[in-house]
C-alpha cells in the first residue's frame, strides 16, 4: 500500500501511543489470525519501516511501539529487536514485550527498563490468557515501579474479551500494586465507565483512545463528550497502527467532530503524552 501524504489535523505534531511494530513474519502471523479468528480484514499491510514512514507524513512526531510475547520464548528476540530499532530513531519509544514464563527474566528485564527510551512493558492479556494479578509478574510489576516506569496492559474486554480480561481481573492488580502507573487500551472498552471510574482511585492510571470511537462497527460503547472532558488530563491518543480495519484518520475526525475545544485536543494528542514521557525519563 501506498504512504501518500496525510492531512494536517492540527497546528501542533501528534504523540501516538499505541502503535504496533513488529518483525515483518510476526506481523504475517497477526494478520492472518485476524481474518481467521475475528474475519477483520486489515486496512494497512505494512511493515515496520513503512509504518513509521506513514505517521511521520501526517504529524506523528513522537511514535510510542510495542509488541507482546505470545509464547514462552518469543520475548528476548523481540527485545533485542526493539533495541536496535530504538537506536534508529530518537523519537521512537517502546514498551518492552514480557512473558511470565520465560526463565531468568528478572535480569534480563531489569536491563531493558534501563533504557530510556523503553517506557515499561506491554502485557496482551487476550492473547497470552493469564491474568493481569498472576503471582508470577508480582516481580515484573515491582521492577517496573522501582524504575519509574509504565505498564501498557490491554485489560478490557473490547473489542473482544476472554475469562483473562476485564474490570473484575484489573481491579484485583490494582489493589495488590496502587502505586503501578498502568496504560489501559481503548478507553477500557467495553467496560468504559467502570475503567473512568478507577481514574479517580489511582493517580497514576491512563487511558487511551485506540479503537474506542466505532459504535457501529465495532459495537464500542459510546463515550460522552462530558466524559471526554471530564478526563481529559487522564487520556491520550492512540492509533492501534497500522493493524486497523479502518482508515487511520477516522478516529481523529471523529474526535474533532465532537467539538470539544482547542485545549483538548492539544492535551490528548500532545501534551498528556509528553508528560508521559517525561515522568519515564524518555525525554526532559
Amino acid at each position: 500500500m501506498n504512504c501518500p501524504g496525510g492531512d494536517s489535523f492540527f497546528t501542533f505534531p501528534i504523540i501516538d501511543f499505541h502503535v504496533h511494530l513488529f518483525p515483518d513474519q510476526l506481523f504475517r502471523a497477526i494478520w492472518k489470525a485476524f481474518e481467521r479468528d475475528y474475519s477483520w480484514g486489515v486496512t494497512y499491510h505494512l511493515y515496520t519501516p513503512e509504518v513509521i514512514r506513514f505517521l511521520r507524513t501526517r504529524s506523528v512526531e513522537k511514535i510510542v511501539f510495542s509488541n507482546y510475547a505470545h509464547r514462552e520464548g518469543i520475548a528476548p528476540s523481540l527485545n533485542e529487536w526493539n533495541l536496535k530499532l530504538l537506536e534508529q530513531d530518537s523519537d521512537l519509544y517502546c514498551f518492552a514485550a514480557f512473558h511470565p514464563g520465560d526463565p531468568g527474566y528478572l535480569n534480563t528485564l531489569k536491563e531493558i527498563l534501563a533504557h530510556p527510551r523503553v517506557l515499561g512493558c506491554k502485557l496482551q492479556l487476550l492473547v497470552q490468557r493469564f491474568y493481569p494479578h498472576d503471582d508470577r509478574l508480582n516481580p515484573l510489576y515491582q521492577a517496573v515501579i522501582e524504575a519509574g516506569k509504565r505498564m501498557l496492559i490491554h485489560a478490557g474486554t473490547g473489542p473482544v474479551g476472554n475469562e483473562f480480561v476485564g474490570i473484575s481481573q484489573f481491579r484485583k492488580l490494582m489493589k495488590r500494586f496502587p502505586e503501578l502507573k498502568v496504560n489501559v487500551p481503548h478507553l477500557g472498552e467495553m467496560e468504559t465507565e467502570s475503567f473512568f471510574d478507577l481514574l479517580g482511585e489511582y493517580p497514576g492510571l491512563y487511558l487511551d483512545t485506540a479503537f474506542a470511537f466505532f459504535q457501529r462497527e465495532m459495537r464500542t460503547d459510546a463515550v460522552a463528550a462530558d466524559t471526554l472532558l471530564r478526563h481529559q488530563d487522564r487520556i491520550v491518543y492512540g492509533s492501534d497502527f497500522p493493524n486497523l480495519v479502518f482508515e487511520w484518520e477516522r478516529e481523529i475526525r471523529i474526535l474533532k467532530e465532537m467539538d470539544l475545544g482547542d485545549a483538548f485536543y492539544r492535551k490528548i494528542f500532545w501534551e498528556n503524552g509528553l508528560r508521559l514521557l517525561r515522568e519515564s525519563g524518555a525525554v526532559r
